[in-house]
């Protein structure tokens, strides 16, 4: 009965992560209307398929989240090169990204050094990261690390992904009337595969130290994870005529003083599924209110995005207290 349990809790947990990647990376974001809801079941193959890919991958590997954050990687490269071709289509979805993006360029790959940055980070970040954590949030200890699917639902979700993807990317051929050149395609390729390869060169868990300066509580992990989540969208505010070095700058100094005090808190033994559910939902929580501002570029009235925005927000509030909730039995017994 307990092992019948599980298994449907483990099925939930398959079906959550698949419908909340989504979710998080298009339609919090204010990428999509809510008139638009329907279309979650056609992003869900790319979106949720790669979420569990990269989950399922890493977990079956005994790995842990630097594993995943370079899967995360692979699959943002994924999504913006092969699929729709964002990296290089200069009039993406009607919108002059060669001008926007206009500054320094990453050889071979042939786009822009911004356009590649925000790439990375949107991807890794929110379309990933953020939902394995939340959902992890839901699990225990032990289903936390564990597959969820065996061989044949894994091989299921790679064929899903995989039908996904080719059909997006046709689609987009399509509407967008935009083929990158083969080289840009290879080098693509090749970058994916590096990142692919580096992940499971990543050792696996260690045991964790027992001295050393612990780390902040939860809250304050949130809190931080909120604010220089939100830094990052502030390149979004800057004036113009500001050099493009300066943005690019910015972020690899960001991203640093993010990636080295979260490496050192979490090799210690104080460092719960608290931390990390306040890391993922800082995050979210930045995507709430971004999604306000992104929403006077849909194709909806004003009054329509905001609604949408509201009713998304509020979802992502209520998913967060219900993950606080859910972590806090756990974080007591430890």
């Amino acid at each position: 009965m307990a092992t019948e349990r599980a298994r449907h809790h483990r099925l939930r947990s398959v079906l959550a992560l698949f419908l909340l990647a989504p979710l998080i990376g298009e339609f919090l974001l204010g990428n999509q209307p809510i008139t638009a809801l329907p279309s979650v079941f056609l992003l869900a193959p790319l979106y949720g398929g790669g979420a569990l890919l990269v989950r399922e991958a890493t977990r079956r590997a005994g790995r842990g989240w630097p594993t995943m954050i370079l899967l995360g990687a692979a699959y943002a490269l994924i999504e913006e090169g092969p699929v729709d071709q964002m990296l290089w289509n200069p009039h993406y979805g009607g919108f002059d990204l060669g001008a926007a993006y206009a500054g320094m360029r990453v050889p071979l790959l042939d786009t822009g050094v911004q356009l590649l940055q925000d790439v990375l980070t949107l991807h890794t970040v929110w379309s990933i990261c953020v939902p394995i954590a939340l959902v992890e949030a839901f699990a225990g200890d032990g289903d936390r690390t564990r597959p969820w699917l065996g061989l044949p639902g894994l091989s299921a979700t790679a064929l899903v992904f995989t039908a996904g993807s080719g059909f997006l990317a046709l689609a987009q051929v399509r509407s967008e009337d935009f083929v990158a050149a083969p080289e840009q395609f290879t080098a693509a390729g090749v970058l994916i595969a590096v990142l692919i390869t580096a992940a499971f060169l990543c050792r696996p868990p260690r045991a964790r130290h027992t001295t050393g300066r612990p780390p902040p509580s939860p809250w304050v992990v949130g809190a931080l994870s909120f604010a220089a989540t939100s830094a990052y969208w502030g390149r979004e505010y800057l004036p113009d005529g500001v050099p493009p070095a300066v943005p690019v700058l910015g972020w690899a100094l960001l991203v640093a003083a993010v990636l080295v005090p979260c490496v050192r808190w979490a090799r210690s033994e104080r460092w719960t599924g608290a931390h990390r559910l306040g890391l993922a939902g800082g995050a979210l929580l930045t995507y709430a209110w971004v999604g306000f501002e992104q929403a006077r570029y849909l194709d909806v009235s004003r009054a329509t995005g905001l609604i949408g925005n509201a009713v998304f927000a509020t979802g992502a509030l209520a998913l967060l207290a219900a993950a606080v909730a859910a972590v806090r039995p756990a974080r007591a017994l430890r």
